[in-house]
């Protein structure tokens, strides 16, 4: 079907729509008034809908061109990254990108993300690299992986720069045989003598998982130590112990034998984003670009929340 408008009245319109004031727009635009007018008129009519209110006081959007503002700036801001994108890839053919990640990376925000890039890079060759639990930055830190979805808290290093996508809730994981496999959620409180499965992993990193920020005086009893997600679960279904885990956790690893608890009394997982500040090579920070507006564009599931911050 051929679209109503073109992108170059579409940045006539959102002009206008910003000035509210067909002159000033005319001005910025280096067009004549009258041209302009002509152009909001045949973009009206081709859409069979009035977009502005013109009368002796100014101009005003009426509903339906408040709804075209905003999905005219995400068009034109799209053509924009896709014109750069494709300068860029010119100028380097074949160049690699290393995404590092852990577990389920950005759940299901992942394929939507590299579905995104992949359109818009194609010159670029993606590399998904797994990272186990001793290594929170998914490579980044040793400079191994260019660009990663990690989960906060992290060790700090310098120039480390993160980007939010969403929150999900930390839940619990059990064996089936256990007793609490069968409650509708648990307080957090009543974990605090249980055997956890602690992440062989930096000490902030390890922490959150076995939740110490909530324990008060209470040290985990840890029943067993492990290096990767799968270590993890092997642990809970020997019954050697339980784990927070995040709450998307259970629809891409679900397996017979291991149950998921909601628990109160929690804050959420954070997954962002991030990247090394001294890495300025187009290819990563188009993939940050590419991150941050599918997140804002994807409908989520109802346990992911999206959040728009940059640290």
């Amino acid at each position: 079907m051929q679209p109503p408008f073109e992108l170059r009245v579409l940045r006539y319109f959102v002009t206008v729509a910003e000035e509210l004031h067909f002159g000033r727009a005319a001005t910025r635009l280096h067009i004549a008034q009258p041209s302009l007018s002509v152009q909001i008129q045949n973009l009206e009519r081709s859409l069979n809908t009035r977009l502005l209110n013109r009368n002796s006081r100014g101009v005003s959007l009426t509903p339906a061109g408040e709804v075209l503002l905003g999905h005219a700036r995400d068009l034109l801001m799209g053509a924009e990254v896709a014109a750069s994108l494709t300068k860029r890839a010119a100028r380097e053919p074949g160049r690699k990108l290393v995404v590092g990640f852990q577990g389920n990376a950005a759940a299901e925000l992942t394929r939507a993300i590299l579905e995104a890039y992949r359109y818009g890079t194609p010159a670029v060759e993606v590399e998904m690299r797994s990272y186990p639990f001793n290594d929170p930055t998914a490579g980044l830190a040793d400079g191994s992986s260019d660009v990663a979805f990690v989960r906060p808290p992290l060790p700090p290093f310098k120039g480390l720069r993160m980007s939010t996508l969403f929150t999900e809730p930390r839940v619990l994981a059990v064996s089936d045989e256990s007793d609490l496999a069968s409650r509708s959620s648990v307080h957090v409180d009543e974990l605090l003598d249980e055997p956890f499965v602690a992440r062989n992993a930096p000490d902030l990193w390890r922490d959150f998982w076995l939740a110490t920020e909530v324990r008060h005086s209470h040290a985990p009893v840890i029943g067993s130590e492990v290096s990767t997600v799968d270590e993890c679960f092997e642990a809970i279904l020997s019954k050697r112990g339980i784990a927070f885990t995040q709450a998307s956790t259970q629809r891409f690893y679900s397996r017979p034998g291991l149950s998921f608890v909601p628990v109160k009394g929690l804050t959420p997982s954070v997954v962002n984003v991030a990247w090394r500040q001294d890495n300025e090579h187009w290819a990563a920070r188009s993939f940050v670009e590419t991150a941050q507006y599918t997140a804002l564009r994807t409908p989520l599931p109802q346990t992911l929340q999206f959040i728009d911050s940059v640290s």
